[in-house]
C-alpha cells in the first residue's frame, strides 16, 4: 500500500498519460477553489476548505474520478455532458481517453465549496 506524503507525489506515481490529466485536473480545481487546501485523503488528492473536503480525485486504470458529486452538481451541462458515469455512490467517473471537462470540473469544485461555505 503506498503512502503519498502529497498530491506531487501522487501524480508522480501515475502512469505517464494519467499524470498529464490529473495536472489538468489539479490546475482546474485549484483555480476554481483558490482557497482550498490541498491534502492527500484516504490515499488520493483532496482539496480542503474550511476544514471539509470539497473534492477528491483519484486515478484508476482506464479513468478518473471525482467524489462526491451528486446529479443536481451536473444539472447546468444536462444538454451538454461530456462522456462519462455517475454512480449512485457520488462518483464521477471520466475516461482518460477523453478531453478534460475543465468547465464541468470547475463547476463542480465550485458548488461544492458553496456546499461548503454554508454549512
Amino acid at each position: 500500500m503506498t503512502v503519498f506524503e502529497s498530491v506531487d507525489d501522487y501524480i508522480a506515481a501515475q502512469p505517464v498519460a494519467a499524470q498529464t490529466v490529473l495536472k489538468l485536473v489539479r490546475s482546474t480545481v485549484r483555480q476554481a477553489v483558490p482557497r482550498a487546501e490541498e491534502v492527500i485523503s484516504y490515499r488520493m488528492p483532496a482539496y480542503r476548505l474550511r476544514g471539509e473536503i470539497v473534492i477528491y480525485v483519484a486515478a484508476w486504470k482506464r479513468h478518473y474520478s471525482l467524489y462526491p458529486v451528486a446529479a443536481r452538481h451536473l444539472e447546468a451541462f444536462k444538454d451538454s455532458l461530456p462522456t462519462c458515469e455517475l454512480n449512485n455512490r457520488g462518483t464521477l467517473r471520466f475516461p482518460f481517453a477523453q478531453p478534460v471537462p475543465v468547465d464541468l470540473i470547475a463547476h463542480i469544485a465550485n458548488i461544492r465549496a458553496d456546499e461548503v461555505r454554508q454549512r
